[in-house]
């Protein structure tokens, strides 16, 4: 293995919809099992630590909602996390006894304002057990819309770490290309792409990114079926239409030529470990670099404001 190598753990975890405590527990047991297997960087999947909550429509329809379907938003707003929090120093905690750099979806709840709006976030967990940053998603996807609020651009970060740089973006996010090019322009070298995507046509983009930013693409997603719902889940009846298993994974890694480094994992819960030969990302950049020598800045220029967008000041 080459001196530049390091070596990532992709976790596929077991969904624990509604039951953050037992989330948190999952990373942590993880995270120490994939650090005694010499991982120095650790991602779990999108909005892991509150729940990603498949097929669920919280009893709304156009022009309505039902207050049982309230009563499950309440549920699940009880179910996110504040950032910083309990929950996220157990995590920094995990991250500090294994060494490691630590990234989890997370569903935060909003302790600026109102507390009223939940975000999915990625957080980034240093070595030393402090919380790095965190980049809230931009644009949730269709029903997404229904539980989710938009960040903005100060939480974009890429981190240093030492072998590589660090940075993503989440799930459909990826779909947005000046979204894309922001993070090439910050000379990402490990793209983290936690999702909720597990159509086998999602790795044609995780395959492109990889090839667009000249750059290891690191897709991470959950293992879920709905026998892992609360059992007293009151809109439950909303999952008849839907199989068993609601998300099949495919969590796998593609190197900087858009290799497969690993292959993608489905139908379980698992870790995908990959080493990554670093010195193969400033190789694949002799032909193409994105915000290099293939740019052409007098062409075209993308503007990025990444100031806080507060709704009062």
């Amino acid at each position: 293995m080459p001196e530049s190598a390091v070596r990532v753990a992709v976790v596929q975890a077991a969904a624990a919809p509604f039951d953050p405590a037992t989330a948190v527990d999952h990373v942590c047991e993880r995270t120490a099992e994939a650090s005694a297997e010499g991982a120095r960087l650790v991602l779990f999947p999108e909005a892991y630590v509150g729940g990603y909550p498949w097929g669920l429509a919280f009893g709304t329809a156009v022009g309505g909602r039902s207050e049982a379907g309230r009563r499950t938003w309440e549920r699940y707003w009880a179910s996110a996390i504040d950032v910083p929090g309990p929950e996220v120093e157990r995590m920094a905690e995990a991250a500090r006894t294994a060494g490691v750099h630590l990234c989890v979806g997370v569903i935060e709840r909003d302790s600026t304002f109102s507390r009223g709006t939940l975000f999915c976030t990625l957080l980034y967990l240093g070595p030393d057990g402090t919380l790095l940053g965190k980049h809230r998603k931009l644009k949730p996807t269709a029903a997404e819309r229904l539980i989710w609020g938009e960040g903005d651009g100060s939480t974009m970060p890429v981190i240093d770490t030492g072998y590589g740089r660090v940075g993503g973006l989440i799930c459909w996010e990826n779909y947005m290309p000046l979204a894309r090019m922001a993070m090439y322009a910050k000379g990402v070298e490990i793209y983290l792409a936690p999702t909720a995507d597990a159509r086998d046509r999602w790795q044609a983009t995780l395959r492109h990114i990889a090839l667009e930013g000249r750059c290891y693409v690191l897709g991470c997603n959950q293992y879920v079926h709905r026998s892992m719902y609360p059992d007293d889940l009151e809109v439950a009846d909303e999952l008849d239409a839907w199989p068993e298993t609601l998300s099949a994974g495919g969590s796998a890694v593609y190197g900087p030529l858009g290799e497969e480094v690993a292959a993608p994992l489905w139908n379980e819960a698992g870790v995908v470990y990959a080493d990554l030969d670093m010195g193969a990302v400033a190789r694949s950049r002799f032909d193409f670099d994105v915000t290099g020598h293939y740019a052409r800045p007098d062409v075209f220029r993308l503007i990025v404001d990444e100031t806080p967008h507060p709704p009062v000041e």
